[in-house]
């Protein structure tokens, strides 16, 4: 059976597309809410109060990691795949019949809770459900379902928001939630409940603790990269004080050394999504600010780097007995040469042009970065570590991506101008992604 077959056959159609609304869902909301952000602060609060919605979001969805992963390594994934897409809808509502900013916060904290959770739950569904030859081509749909919300999720949001309301942007999701919850919900009902012969999972003692002060310190982190100055700076090193004990507990031991197995495939996720998504953070200022680019224009960049990233992600599930290891090597050296050639668009004299295929570069290595390491960690973790394992992955993710677009601000801070700290950052970033292609091979565990 071909693998699309496997994916989309009578036994896992009903699976698959469940798992896929929910990814859907998550990425709606996450590229439509920040275009009609401007309106809905501009009725419920002030200027001064802009960030609150998405730090709230952010915070919410780190701590919904941690608990979600950890629920799911002692009980299974059936109630978080159940509760979260529940409470992310509940989240929805709230914040669309919000009359107040304490209410939009709510529900922008419901939401987090969600998101977070039912991405652990997935991959961990996945474990169970998916045979390991499909499961890249299962990595490279879900993807590709990101392609889809980032090209048409900030347009749409906008005409909703111009023609209806930013209310709706909320409202419109409703029906995505129920529809994902009604076909995932007969697959969890035929889970079985955690195996009595397995190996229960580790005592973790302290997390829910630990998952607090990561919740604050990436929030704090993100809040940081929005004050430029002295005051930035005090939230930043406040965020690190109960951040570094806070990932110790939370992330597997040898992450920053690249111990060889699962470590390395944690960093690699970290290093990975730092490298892309703080590149995507600032292409349109370098065309904007330096270029005279108009908005529309600088978003090309991004449009063809998420073409590149769906495009690589669907090729390699097509060929699932290629190494993921030399995959994830060729995808870090994408992503370096992408971040590097961006230092010949960056400066006053850089050429604008060049910013659009060299980020259909850089997505490409991208589609063969995120499933390979998504891979990765499944094959290496014991079945009882699968959640835990996860949400260290998503974590070292939001804790790259926020701390490298944290250090733009301050470059920008220091260097005064994008046309002189842009060249900086990207150099910096080219770095992490030479670090990635060196350490990829470390993602393996020598058999025997």
């Amino acid at each position: 059976m071909t693998m699309r077959g496997e994916l989309f056959g009578p036994r896992r159609r009903a699976t698959t597309v469940g798992v896929l609304l929910l990814i859907l869902m998550v990425a709606f909301e996450a590229m439509g809410v920040g275009t009609a952000m401007p309106a809905l602060v501009a009725e419920l609060g002030t200027v001064s109060l802009y960030a609150l919605p998405f730090v709230a979001f952010m915070a919410a969805a780190v701590f919904g990691t941690v608990v979600g992963g950890r629920w799911c390594d002692l009980s299974g994934p059936r109630v978080p795949l159940v509760l979260a897409p529940v409470l992310f809808g509940a989240g929805l509502v709230t914040a669309g019949t919000a009359g107040s900013m304490a209410q939009l916060l709510v529900g922008r904290v419901l939401q987090g809770l969600g998101a977070g959770s039912v991405t652990v739950a997935i991959y961990v569904l996945i474990a169970l459900l998916y045979p390991e030859r499909i499961r890249p081509a299962m990595f490279g749909s879900m993807s590709s379902a990101w392609v889809l919300p980032s090209l048409v999720g900030p347009p749409v949001a906008g005409l909703v928001t111009e023609r209806l309301s930013w209310r709706w942007v909320f409202f419109g999701l409703v029906p995505v939630v129920v529809l994902a919850l009604a076909l995932v919900v007969p697959a969890v009902r035929r889970l079985d409940g955690p195996d009595p012969s397995r190996e229960r999972a580790p005592r973790r003692r302290g997390l829910v603790l630990a998952a607090f002060g990561a919740a604050a310190g990436v929030s704090g982190i993100s809040a940081a990269s929005e004050r430029i100055g002295v005051g930035g700076a005090l939230i930043a090193v406040g965020a690190l004080v109960v951040l570094v004990p806070s990932i110790r507990r939370l992330l597997p031991a040898g992450v920053f050394r690249a111990r060889r197995g699962v470590p390395t495939v944690v960093a690699a996720r970290g290093l990975c999504a730092a490298l892309f998504f703080t590149s995507n953070s600032y292409i349109p200022l370098a065309l904007t600010s330096t270029h005279r680019w108009s908005l529309a224009a600088a978003g090309i960049p991004l449009v063809v780097g998420s073409l590149g990233w769906s495009a690589a992600s669907i090729w390699q599930g097509r060929h699932p007995d290629l190494p993921r290891a030399r995959l994830l090597r060729i995808g870090f050296c994408l992503l370096a040469a992408g971040a590097g050639a961006l230092l010949l668009v960056a400066p006053s004299w850089g050429v604008a042009w060049l910013a659009v295929p060299v980020w259909a570069m850089a997505g490409l290595g991208m589609g063969l970065c995120f499933p390979s390491v998504a891979f990765l960690l499944l094959r290496l973790s014991d079945p009882a570590e699968v959640g835990f394992h996860t949400s260290a992955a998503q974590m070292s993710d939001q804790l790259g991506s926020a701390t490298m677009i944290a250090v733009g601000g301050g470059l920008l801070a220091v260097l005064g101008t994008p046309s002189v700290a842009l060249p900086v950052l990207y150099a910096v970033l080219a770095g992490l992604g030479v670090v990635g292609a060196l350490i990829a091979g470390r993602t393996t565990v020598a058999s025997g």
